[in-house]
C-alpha cells in the first residue's frame, strides 16, 4: 500500500464507533506473545463477521480513537535474534499471509499496522491455541463453541475469485493485464472491440463487473503485466535461486518473476534450463549436448508447483538449483499423499489448473508425474523425492548417479516409481523392465532381484500373482494397486 492509501485506511478504521471483532487499537508494544494472540483473534473474528481482513493498529488510543503515534517499530522489532514478523509467522497455524506496514500519519505520529487476512474454513491458532475477540476483549476460542462452529462452516469465496484490484474502468483492464497474451495462448482471434475483450475475461472469471470493473486474483496471477501492481498476490511471485554448491551457503544468482504466471511461464522455464549443466554421455539414451535434466520433467514440476500451491498460507513457488539437484517447492501440504501423485489428482485451485492446461503449460489431469518419471528414467537419473514439511511441499530431481552410488532407500524408491509408471501404462514391472530402467546387464539379473526383494520387504510393491512359482517371469505392482 502507498502512504496515501495507508492514511486513508487508518481514517476509515478510526471512524469505527469502538473496537470490535476485527479491529484493535493500541498505543504501544507490550509483548510478541500478545501480538500473536491478537493476530489469531482478529483473523478468526474477521471470518465470522464477513470481513476480508482484521487490523491491529499501534499508535491509536483504544477508547477515544485519537491518533497519538507509537514508538513501536514493528518491521524492525526482534524477538531474540529473530525478526518479529518471522517469529510470529512460524507460530501461527495455518500460516496466514499477514502484512506489516509502517508510516507517519502526521509529523511525530508514527503508526505500525498489521493487516491480517480472515481465516478460511478453520480457526487460526497461535502456539496451538485459537483466540477470538468478544467485543474489545480477547478470549480463547474454545470457550465459545458456537463461534468456533461458524468458522468451520463459513462459506468462503475461493482465492481465485477474490478481488485483486477494483474500481477500474474498461481501459484499466488492458493497462494492468496482458489481454493479447490470453488470446494468443488460447488460440482465439483478438476481439475487434474492448468490450469484446472484457466480456471474454468476465466469462473466464479473470474480471468481474460491479459498479465498475475489478480484476480477480486469478486474472492477476495469470496475466498481470507486473505483479507489483497487485499487492494481494505480489508475494506469490516465482523465485529461482542458483547456488554455487550442494547447500545454501553461497548464492550465485537469483531471479524473481514480475509477470503473471501465463505471461512469464515460457521465459521462466527457459531461464531455469539456461542455468542447468549439460550432461555427459550416458549409455545410448543421451547425447553429449543434452541437458542434465529433462526439460519436460522440469516444466511439469514447475507447473504443478504453481497450480497446487495453497494460496491461503504464507509462501511462494520456489525453484532452487544446486550442483547435484533441483528442488521445486510450493506453499501448502498436498491433498493427495505423495506416494499417489502419479495416479491421483485433486486440485485446490481448479480454475487456475484448468486455464493452465488449456493454454498448454501442463499436462491433462493425472498425466503429469508419469511423464516426469518416464523422462527421469530415460535420463537414468535417481528417483525423484517428495518431502512434505509444515505448510510446504518439496519435490527434488537429482543429477545422474551410477546404480552403485544410489543408497538402499533410493533404489527402493526408484523401484516403486518404476512399478507405478508401469501400472499407469497398463503394464507390470518385471525383473527385466527394472534391469532396463537401471541399465543392468542380463548377466547381473540378481542385482535387480535384490532391489525387488528389498522393495517387497519395505512394503511399497507386491507380487501380481503370489501363487506363481516362477521368479523369472514374475510381475509386480505398486502396493496400492
Amino acid at each position: 500500500m502507498t502512504e496515501k492509501q495507508l492514511i486513508e485506511l487508518l481514517n476509515n478504521l478510526i471512524k469505527q464507533p469502538y473496537e470490535n471483532e476485527w479491529v484493535e487499537f493500541k498505543l504501544n508494544f507490550h509483548s510478541p506473545e500478545e501480538i500473536g494472540e491478537r493476530i489469531s483473534a482478529l483473523s478468526n473474528g474477521a471470518c465470522i463477521q464477513g470481513q476480508s481482513f482484521g487490523y491491529l493498529v499501534f499508535g491509536v488510543e483504544d477508547k477515544t480513537h485519537i491518533v497519538k503515534g507509537t514508538s513501536f517499530q514493528a518491521k524492525s522489532h526482534k524477538k531474540g535474534n529473530e525478526e518479529l514478523e518471522h517469529w510470529l509467522a512460524n507460530r501461527l497455524n495455518p500460516r496466514i499471509d499477514f502484512s506489516i506496514y509502517e508510516f507517519d500519519y502526521e509529523i511525530d505520529k508514527h503508526i505500525s499496522i498489521f493487516v491480517i487476512p480472515a481465516t478460511k474454513n478453520r480457526p487460526v491458532e497461535f502456539l496451538h491455541q485459537a483466540y477470538i475477540r468478544i467485543g474489545s476483549i480477547t478470549r480463547k476460542l474454545n470457550d465459545f463453541p458456537e463461534k468456533q462452529a461458524k468458522i468451520w462452516k463459513k462459506d468462503t469465496i475461493p482465492f481465485e475469485k477474490e478481488i485483486a484490484k477494483d474500481n477500474l474502468n474498461a481501459a484499466d483492464i488492458t493497462k494492468y493485464l496482458s489481454t493479447e497474451t490470453y488470446f494468443d495462448l488460447i488460440k482465439l482471434p483478438y476481439p475487434s472491440t474492448l468490450q469484446g475483450v472484457i466480456d471474454k475475461f468476465i466469462e473466464e472469471n479473470l474480471v468481474v463487473k460491479n459498479k465498475g470493473y475489478a480484476i480477480t486474483k486469478l486474472g492477476a496471477l495469470l496475466f498481470a503485466k507486473n505483479l507489483k501492481n497487485f499487492e494481494s498476490v505480489e508475494r506469490k511471485s516465482v523465485r529461482v535461486i542458483v547456488y554455487k554448491g550442494k547447500n545454501k551457503v553461497e548464492t550465485e544468482r537469483e531471479q524473481i518473476g514480475l509477470k503473471g504466471y501465463a505471461l512469464g511461464f515460457v521465459g521462466l522455464i527457459d531461464w531455469i534450463n539456461s542455468q542447468l549443466p549439460a550432461n555427459e554421455e550416458i549409455g545410448k539414451a543421451l547425447r553429449k549436448d543434452t541437458r542434465m535434466y529433462p526439460e519436460i520433467a522440469v516444466r511439469e514440476l514447475v507447473a504443478n508447483a504453481l497450480i497446487h500451491q495453497d494460496f491461503t498460507v504464507k509462501g511462494f513457488p520456489m525453484i532452487e538449483i544446486f550442483t547435484d539437484r533441483i528442488e521445486i517447492s510450493n506453499s501448502g501440504t498436498p491433498l493427495v499423499t505423495p506416494d499417489r501423485f502419479i495416479d491421483g489428482y485433486i486440485s485446490r485451485n481448479d480454475k487456475l489448473a484448468d486455464l493452465m492446461r488449456r493454454i498448454g503449460f501442463c499436462e491433462e489431469k493425472g498425466s503429469g508425474l508419469d511423464k516426469v518419471i518416464f523422462y527421469n528414467e530415460l535420463y537414468q537419473l535417481p528417483p525423484i523425492n517428495v518431502i512434505v514439511t509444515e505448510n510446504r511441499t518439496h519435490v527434488s530431481i537429482y543429477s545422474y548417479k551410477t546404480l552403485n552410488n544410489l543408497d538402499k532407500k533410493e533404489k527402493i524408491r526408484a523401484c516403486y516409481q518404476h512399478a507405478c509408471l508401469k501400472y499407469v501404462s497398463n503394464e507390470k514391472m518385471t525383473n527385466q523392465s527394472l534391469r532396463e530402467r537401471f541399465k543392468i546387464e542380463n548377466k547381473n539379473a540378481a542385482i535387480a532381484s535384490r532391489i525387488i526383494r528389498d522393495a517387497l520387504k519395505d512394503g511399497v510393491i507386491k507380487e501380481d500373482d503370489p501363487e506363481s512359482k516362477s521368479r523369472k517371469y514374475a510381475g509386480y505392482l505398486p502396493i496400492w494397486a
